[in-house]
């Protein structure tokens, strides 16, 4: 008989690839869990981590991020960045994919935020109340949360 308290517990891997997957497959979770219906992309060099099939023939493309909270805000990057052996390559995802699926696993939530209305570095998502009362051109987390 196999003794499972026997199996070492896995070192987690900060490792960008392996934080990347952990992400993809918290999201892919979170909307299969909600009826989702999830198509994945054949290979890995794809501008979009995903897509979802909305049942009345549109497609939507979602590029799958990392939200980390920093300060009552999920911050997530907008572009990928490159390297090869002589040079850094950075693109944004400007009509590439249609929404950035972020999730947070310091909020336990996934936000939907559409690509054309993101910067092209990174976004805050405030998700307490800043401290000087400001509402004015701040993005609330809750507006992007993943719809039930």
């Amino acid at each position: 008989m196999f003794d499972v308290s026997s199996v070492p517990r896995p070192v987690t891997s900060a490792h960008p690839v392996d934080v990347g997957l952990r992400t993809e497959v918290a999201i892919v979770a979170e909307l299969v869990t909600r009826g989702y219906r999830i198509l994945l992309p054949y290979g890995f060099n794809e501008r979009f981590d995903l897509a979802l099939d909305l049942g009345d023939g549109r497609i939507v493309r979602a590029q799958c991020k990392t939200g980390r909270l920093r300060n009552g805000v999920v911050l997530f990057s907008t572009r990928s960045v490159r390297t090869n052996s002589r040079h850094y390559i950075v693109r944004d995802y400007h009509g590439e994919a249609d929404v950035f699926m972020v999730f947070c696993a310091a909020t336990d939530q996934v936000y939907c935020v559409p690509v054309e209305s993101a910067p092209k570095r990174e976004m805050s998502l405030r998700v307490d109340p800043s401290r000087n009362g400001q509402r004015s051109g701040i993005r609330l987390a809750s507006d992007f949360e993943l719809p039930a």
